[in-house]
Parts: structure tokens; sequence; C-alpha cells
């Protein structure tokens, strides 16, 4: 339902409890949002995934009331947004939107628990777009996003590989130009692209140059029913109407007018979109922990064993205790970077936040894992079966492994963060050096 749960560690406390972060005006978007998310999506996710489709309609009715703008990068295109008509978001001028609205709205889209029919909507808003909206030419921003921004066309985002995926410096997707030089025609394949099998178009890595990240560069490829391109859906553990795709490139002649940014530049532009997508999957994944605890919470003080219920026994409460200590110190983790980004440059942010934002990537998906296993554990048999009271806890527990992958694997994430952290040390203690000579 669309009402304030009072059950344990089903709410972030800032909607019952005091918080600096948040304005009146945050909070009267929290209600909203969380009224029209429940009426359009929430109150039918879990049957959509067991069908695996979120029907069209959804998105339509998304587009229609600027609900998928909140998945872009804050702040907001506002010139963009304006020349389209568009102004405000659920009554939020879009010239005020913040990344606490972003956190909020991120929030209470996972708040059916499941990831998949979130990710069946906004991949091309947060993923996608925002390298047009930030490195596009005019021209090509003028050709496309008045039809993405709108949702009259979609778009997702292809990086990974069969043989690279946290790997993008050896992406082996080529782009080579024509003899004319007008196009690039491209060769190779993608996997695990989401919302591929539904996109007009996506923002794709591709190989312009030599080996390493160097010979990086990002294209707009357009897909459906484009010549050379062909697309068939993924079944995947955990997220079945995310519309993951595998897309086979054979000589896609795609003009050189679709490059964005520069030849050579992909590898920084990947990085830095990496970021808010890295964000925008930890405050869901946490979202997706915090169903499953409260779902365990609630199932433990009804259900009896050996006399008692199991709420009564200190073995389910010590359980419950460790997992909820780790959930509500990840959301206060992430409230302080939202916060930060909110007050910070792009630039600075990238700088500054980038490394710690693939970490708090990395343990969202460590917390969602500790809370799912939790509440199977303690739901029993009831846990590991797609039906009956336990079948939400046992569809967050399949969809833990996709929070841990994309965006950059765990692994890979651990140790960006550490290796960006002696990057930042160093040069720091290199000014302080200059400044004492």
């Amino acid at each position: 339902m669309a009402t304030i749960s009072t059950i344990p560690f089903a709410e972030p406390p800032y909607l019952r409890l005091p918080s600096p972060y948040y304005t009146p005006a945050h909070r009267a978007f929290q209600k909203k949002c969380r009224a029209f998310l429940w009426e359009h999506l929430i109150s039918n996710a879990s049957t959509w995934e067991k069908e695996g489709q979120v029907p069209d309609h959804v998105f339509r009715t998304f587009c229609q009331h600027n609900m998928l703008l909140p998945n872009l990068p804050a702040p907001l295109p506002v010139q963009w947004l304006h020349k389209l008509g568009i102004r405000e978001i659920l009554d939020v001028p879009v010239a005020e939107w913040d990344y606490m609205y972003t956190g909020i709205y991120c929030d209470e889209l996972s708040r059916s628990g499941l990831a998949g029919p979130a990710a069946s909507l906004n991949a091309g808003f947060a993923f996608g777009i925002p390298p047009i909206i930030k490195y596009g030419s005019a021209e090509l921003q003028e050709r496309v996003l008045p039809d993405l921004l709108t949702g009259r066309k979609r778009a997702c985002i292809a990086i990974t590989e069969p043989e690279a995926g946290s790997d993008v410096a050896n992406i082996t997707t080529t782009a080579t130009k024509s003899d004319d030089g007008k196009y690039y025609v491209i060769n190779g394949t993608k996997k695990w692209i989401t919302n591929g099998i539904w996109s007009d178009y996506t923002t794709m890595a591709v190989r312009t140059g030599g080996p390493g990240a160097a010979g990086l560069s990002v294209v707009l490829v357009p897909l459906k029913g484009y010549p050379g391109v062909t697309m068939r859906k993924l079944q995947i553990g955990g997220s079945r109407t995310s519309g993951t795709t595998y897309i086979e490139l054979d000589d896609v002649r795609v003009p050189v007018a679709n490059l964005i940014g520069r030849e050579g530049e992909g590898m920084r532009i990947i990085m830095t979109n990496f970021n808010h997508e890295r964000l925008t999957i930890a405050v869901g994944v946490t979202r997706q922990a915090r169903v499953a605890l409260s779902s365990a919470f609630q199932y433990c003080l009804k259900r009896e064993a050996f006399g008692k219920t199991l709420m009564d026994q200190p073995v389910v409460r010590h359980r419950l205790a460790k997992a909820g200590a780790e959930l509500e110190t990840m959301w206060a983790w992430l409230e302080q970077i939202l916060y930060q980004l909110c007050h910070l440059s792009k630039e600075e942010a990238d700088r500054q936040l980038g490394g710690i934002t693939g970490l708090a990537k990395a343990k969202a998906g460590m917390v969602l894992s500790e809370c799912a296993q939790c509440a199977v554990l303690l739901f029993g048999g009831a846990g590991l079966t797609q039906s009956g009271q336990g079948e939400l806890v046992e569809a967050i527990y399949r969809d833990a492994p996709s929070a841990r992958v994309p965006g950059g694997s765990e692994d890979v994430l651990l140790d960006l963060a550490v290796r960006q952290m002696v990057k930042i040390y160093q040069v720091q203690e290199k000014k302080l050096r200059q400044a004492k000579l």
C-alpha cells in the first residue's frame, strides 16, 4: 500500500524521525511519488515479474507524467526540458531538482522489493541518455533528445560484452570508418544489455582506435529494425522483466555524427557515467534489502515454533539485529553521499566521490545478500518457494547476484575505490609539499 509502514526496518528513518537532509518540499514529493508509483507500478510489480513482462502502457504512463526524468543525473537538463514544455515533476520545478529528490525517487521505485519492474522502465534515462546530454554534439542532441526525453523513443546503454564486462578497456566491438568517412561500420556483440530488446537507440562503447582504454569511443547506435542489428532476449536468474538482451552487430553503418564526445574519449565518458549508475543501483538495492528484512521481521512476530513465536527466540533476534544494523548503516551512508552531491560540482563530485560511490554500490550488494539470506533462513521452507507467504523474499534472494555484478562487479569496485583513494591522497600530499616550499 501507499501508506507508511510501522514494521521495524520497513521504512527509511527520515519518514518518521527528524533528518537534516530533507526539506518540506522533499517530504511532499515523497508522498506524491509513493502514491503515483503504487498506483502505476508497485501494486502490480510482483504479478508482472512472474509473467516476465511489464505492460507497454506502464512506460507510456510514466513518460506522460514526467516520472522517468528523475532517473537522470541532478541537476536536470533544465534548458532542454523547458524547451520541450516540461517544467515540473509532481509539482517539483525541474530547476529545483537535486540529488535528495533522486534518492527519494530511487528508493520509492524499488519499494516492491523486486529489481526487474523498475529496471524495465528506467535504464535508458538513468544510463543511456546522460552521455548524450553531457557530451553529445548540438546536432545530435537536436536530432534525438526530443524523442528520448519524452519517451517517444527508448534508449539503453551497451558496454558489456561476452568477454569484456567490468574490464571495459578490453572491449572488442569495432567501429571502423567507411571509405568515404561518413559512417562507422560496427561489428561485434554486446551482452546483458538491460532494456535492449525495446530500445530504438543504444549509447554504445566501441573501439575506434588501438588496444586499451585510449582506443575506446562512444557512439549512439540505432537498434530496433536497423540493418545489421540482431537482438534476442536473455533469461536470467532474477529481474525477469528487465529486458536483458544479447545484441549482435554485423557491418552496422552508423553516421559519424552519432559519435558522442570525441574519438578516444570513451573511457572517460563511460567511467563518469558509471558514478550515477552505481549510485542509483545502490539506493534501489538498499530498498530491496529493506523489503526483505522487514518482511522477515513481520513473519517472525507471528510464526510460532517450539511453543513460542520466532521473535521470542534470542537467536532470531540476534540475526535480525545484525542484518538491521548493516541496512541502516548503508542507508545513512547513501544519504550522506546524496547530500554531498547536492553541494559539489559535477567535476568535483566525480573526483572526490567516484571511488566512494563504487564502494557504496559494492557494499549495498553485500547488504542485500545479508538481508535476503537472513529473510530466507527465517522463513524456512516458505522462503525457498516461489509461491505463498515467502515468495517475495525468495524472489529478492534470486535478485541479489544481479545487484553485485552490474555497474562493475563487486571485487572490481572494491579495488577501484581504494585505488582512487590512493590517487586523491597522492595529489593532496603533492599540493601540501608544494605549499611548504
